[in-house]
């Protein structure tokens, strides 16, 4: 099955938002064993949106949209769609009682212009909308599925699990599952090198992707069947591994400050931070992980020579060594661990050009017995970011 997704709104063009929409569908098609051939963006001008669509259907399968569902005028989604197929959009009556009564439960007044989103075409049905007032819309005609979801991604995520995915699953002949292993401490092209034998296979394919936590590296299988496609990924996987074990870090959706987390949840270990060129972004990716309370006892942020010594690293060490440095990093993390009482303390301190130093030279201290380390010249705050939870994480488990 050849699918095309359309996302809709001007919006889109202008860079005001970005198309999330697309990304987490084609994410979610392969599992299906759809084929994701096209991803187009258009504007709320009827006349493009139905040369888009007029297109897609004529070379796709499975069309999904995207927004344009709303009630202004420049929600022109349906009756675009109608224009193409050459039916007039009616009032349904029990479309138009669910949306008054929705209205009626939030205790509001439901505008004229809201009752475009109670229409249907003869060869459409409405697909529900447990999260939002627009109905979706899907059509099957002529051997092709086109579905229309709203543009609002927590309605669209939800329509999409439980009211368009359980249908097309029923639909599709073969599977694609995907396993990603992502890795540290390599270049792309070192990567590549190592996994070269296993690049150009067919299937399971092989992509390689550089990413600020890393090196990625995804496998796809497809199958009639997902006990094959498994075997596929189990096989391939086993391989990889046999050549970047001690590399891999993480797989599919796991992030580096989550496995950090867990590390730190099984050996019953807290940790507090000291944070300078990564200004509480730390803090903040720690603080997103479910039972983060069982590990983290928060951050200090230490931008100045005057907060660092305000938070007990000795002013000795930052005239004698210099506020990048070292042994600073290493007074920070200490001084983080002893304030927040914690098992661990973690830090990073960066400053500006100098004759004796480059820009970007970042250190990150750990205070558990190891020492901190250069990091080089990372992209600030991302690469940052990553190079210290790897340290921690380097450190937590050459403690087990």
């Amino acid at each position: 099955m050849k699918a095309e997704i359309i996302s809709i709104g001007t919006e889109l063009l202008l860079g005001e938002i970005t198309d999330t929409n697309a990304a987490y569908l084609a994410g979610r098609l392969p599992a299906l064993g759809i084929d994701l051939y096209w991803i187009s963006q258009v504007g709320d001008n009827p006349a493009r949106l139905k040369e888009v669509l007029e297109r897609a259907w004529q070379r796709s399968d499975l069309i999904l949209t995207s927004g344009g569902l709303g009630p202004t005028q420049d929600d022109i989604t349906r009756e675009t769609i109608a224009e193409m197929m050459g039916e007039t959009p009616e009032t349904v009556p029990e479309l138009e009682k669910n949306l008054r009564e929705r209205f009626g439960r939030m205790d509001l007044h439901m505008p004229l212009s809201n009752l475009k989103q109670a229409t249907l075409i003869p060869s459409a049905e409405a697909i529900r909308n447990s999260e939002g007032t627009a109905p979706g819309w899907r059509i099957e005609k002529d051997g092709r599925i086109l579905v229309s979801m709203p543009g609002p991604p927590r309605e669209l995520h939800r329509m999409w699990q439980y009211e368009v995915e359980p249908g097309l699953r029923d639909s599709t002949a073969s599977v694609i599952l995907t396993r990603t292993l992502k890795t540290y401490g390599l270049s792309e092209a070192a990567v590549a090198e190592m996994v070269s034998s296993m690049v150009y296979l067919p299937n399971p394919t092989l992509g390689i992707y550089a990413k600020s936590d890393g090196i990625h590296l995804r496998l796809a299988a497809k199958s009639e069947n997902r006990q094959q496609a498994e075997k596929m990924i189990a096989e391939g996987e086993a391989s990889i591994r046999a050549i970047l074990d001690e590399y891999i870090w993480g797989v599919d959706d796991e992030t580096p400050e989550g496995v950090v987390g867990r590390l730190l949840i099984e050996q019953g270990k807290t940790l507090a931070i000291m944070e300078d060129c990564s200004g509480g972004w730390l803090a903040a990716a720690f603080a997103e992980i479910p039972d983060s309370h069982l590990f983290f006892k928060g951050s200090l942020v230490a931008c100045t020579d005057n907060a660092r010594v305000a938070l007990g690293v000795s002013p000795d060490i930052i005239s004698t060594h210099g506020a990048v440095s070292h042994e600073v990093a290493q007074a920070m993390a200490e001084a983080a661990k002893k304030i927040l009482k914690a098992d661990i303390g973690l830090s990073t301190t960066a400053g500006i050009e100098t004759e004796e130093r480059p820009m970007g030279i970042t250190y990150i201290g750990i205070a558990n017995g190891k020492s901190s380390r250069e990091v080089g010249r990372p992209q600030w705050k991302n690469r940052v970011l990553s190079a210290a939870l790897f340290e921690l994480r380097k450190s937590l488990l050459s403690l087990e």
